[in-house]
């Protein structure tokens, strides 16, 4: 049988992610696949860089936690296409998670308004939401 929890500690999961990364908490987009795992070095061109808002993701409800506040940066660093991102601690090398980047309503983890970036050009995150399943 495989393991189950209840709503209550699946939401204590999510809400830990958040916590564990800490406030002031750093987005990264890069260009390319995302590593492995967390524990690998950093990969691709950093395209753009945020910080996150203080509270930058919603409580946990119903098994799901979703991005909070606005997410954007007025100037991307560098021209590219966005692949992968990565959220880091406030000391900018500590990588709490990486995920992939689509285009609005393309699946990815993160989404954004364009994958194809321009340095200089503002850009905003439309979606970003957590689940745990059973």
């Amino acid at each position: 049988m495989a393991l189950t929890y209840s709503t209550a500690i699946a939401n204590a999961r999510l809400d830990a992610v958040e916590s564990t990364i800490g406030t002031s908490a750093i987005l990264r987009i890069r260009t390319g696949a995302a590593p492995a795992t967390v524990a690998t070095a950093s990969s691709g061109t950093v395209l753009a860089t945020c910080t996150l808002p203080s509270d930058w993701m919603a409580a946990a409800s119903s098994r799901s936690k979703a991005k909070s506040g606005t997410w954007e940066d007025t100037s991307a660093d560098n021209a590219g296409t966005a692949g992968h991102f990565e959220i880091v601690a406030s000391d900018g090398t500590t990588v709490g998670l990486r995920g992939d980047v689509t285009v609005t309503s393309g699946g990815g983890n993160l989404t954004v308004d364009n994958v194809v970036f321009a340095a200089g050009q503002a850009f905003s995150i439309t979606s970003f939401t957590l689940t745990a399943a059973n």
